[in-house]
């Protein structure tokens, strides 16, 4: 089989043109930028476009299949040539969906914790050396890529974002994939561009819990009152088992959770993680990992990359990254840091980065989600503002929405570096939450500065 990728440098669509190659498919591939690390990856394995840019002529009837990329536009070249040829095009969860129509499809679902949560189980399965397939949105320690696809694995793992498929192709990617598992963790507004309000976003969910197979097993936390709400109204004939947080308590800035066999150590830590990890446990049972199987293996899950992952550490300093934008994700993640790090001071910076952030309508979202930081800082960047085409916000606005009056607020990627260099950190747990990287921030910096303390 042929197949083509249009946007061959995204982070799933290289990890899916890699897994491909490796099964054994004949894989070309274009994009007009690709950086790294997807760069690098698709150089190894021969896959790296000679020149980048679209190029119609690579296109023709010899292509079993092309793989559509949301990076590319409704009206790139490439696209328009496969369409004229009538060339069966995907969106990369239509073709995973197509992979796996013969596995027990298991789903992991919501609008935070599904990357986290499809980590654990990963790491949980391959601490027992249980071969699966999976697709999951971040480098796990321990995986060379992010998709694996094989012929004889009976289940594949799939992290399901509710985003949408490709530009041609408006469904959110979670509806296409048909699970036979299913987990949901919270549900909480996002991607506004898309989903203009929450009656509409919620509808996804529903959508999602209704696509699943006939007896299918859906894994949901009651914690969650929308969650609840949308699982257990569903009539779907599927069985539905509740999750909550575990039992636990910190000594020492180690959590630890209750368990039959004893009280369990472990390397991760907040609310929202000890929910993920009892969602996590419920799938692994599912798919043949008994309970004493899956502590055994959690105890040494130092988290997915990006997700409260530790930068640097000293005696009295500690400096985490994490993905977190979306308000329920900033709130949920500064509320671990100062639970976990009760006597010290919790300096919370983040980057206003995404479509939905940047939206005035949707900023006032953020109410409270910095409340749990001693210190709160935010930064965004006006060129972001007008790049998305979106009414410029004020630091007035962002004052606001905050509901924060000692709320520190930069424009400008020099000067936030500045204060980031210059904040004394002693006894200190540092956070800083984006999906970009604060204008060019070296995160390697950080880890020499914190180590001249």
């Amino acid at each position: 089989m042929n197949i083509h990728f249009i946007a061959i440098g995204g982070s799933a669509m290289h990890n899916l043109a890699i897994a491909l190659h490796k099964k054994g498919y004949q894989v070309t591939g274009s994009d007009d930028i690709i950086h790294n690390p997807s760069k690098a990856r698709l150089e190894k394995y021969g896959l790296l476009p000679e020149k980048f840019g679209w190029f119609p002529e690579k296109i023709s009837s010899d292509i079993s299949v092309v793989i559509l990329g949301m990076h590319a536009k409704e009206h790139n070249t490439e696209l328009l040539k496969a369409q004229e040829l009538g060339l069966k095009i995907y969106s990369y969860p239509e073709f995973l969906y197509e992979q796996s129509k013969n596995k027990t499809r298991v789903v992991i679902g919501g609008s935070h914790g599904k990357t986290t949560i499809t980590s654990m189980i990963l790491h949980v399965l391959n601490y027992h050396e249980t071969p699966v397939d999976y697709m999951v949105g971040a480098q796990l320690e321990g995986f060379e890529t992010m998709v694996h696809l094989t012929e004889e694995n009976d289940f594949i793992v799939l992290e399901g974002d509710e985003y949408l498929s490709s530009p041609i192709d408006r469904r959110p990617k979670f509806h296409l994939y048909k699970p036979n598992i299913a987990l949901l963790s919270g549900i909480a507004w996002d991607h506004i561009n898309v989903f203009p309000t929450f009656e509409n976003y919620t509808e996804q969910f529903r959508i999602f819990t209704d696509s699943m197979v006939n007896g299918g097993s859906m894994v949901y936390n009651e914690e969650d009152s929308i969650v609840k709400e949308v699982v257990e109204s569903s009539t779907n004939h599927i069985k539905k088992y509740p999750y909550q947080t575990p039992e636990h308590y910190i000594e020492n800035g180690i959590t630890y959770i209750e368990t039959q066999e004893g009280d369990l150590p472990l390397e991760i830590f907040g609310t929202h993680n000890l929910q993920n990890l009892a969602g996590a446990k419920w799938i692994c049972q599912h798919m043949g990992i008994d309970e004493d199987d899956f502590y055994e293996a959690i105890a040494s899950f130092k988290g997915a990359n990006k997700r409260l992952e530790k930068v640097a550490e000293n005696n009295n300093t500690v400096i985490f990254k994490d993905f977190a934008h979306s308000p329920s994700k900033v709130s949920a993640t500064t509320k671990a840091l100062k639970e976990q790090y009760a006597k010290r001071k919790i300096v919370a910076c983040l980057e206003l980065h995404t479509y939905s952030s940047l939206n005035a309508n949707f900023l006032s979202e953020y109410k409270g989600a910095l409340d749990n930081a001693d210190k709160a800082v935010v930064f965004y960047s006006p060129e972001a503002v007008k790049i998305k085409e979106l009414e410029a916000v004020t630091a007035a606005q962002i004052a606001a929405a905050f509901d924060r009056e000692d709320l520190v607020i930069y424009t400008d990627s020099v000067a936030f570096k500045e204060f980031l260099f210059k904040e004394n950190l002693e006894d200190t747990a540092l956070i800083l939450m984006s999906s970009g990287n604060y204008g060019g921030l070296d995160f390697n910096d950080l880890k020499a500065m914190n180590s001249s303390f």
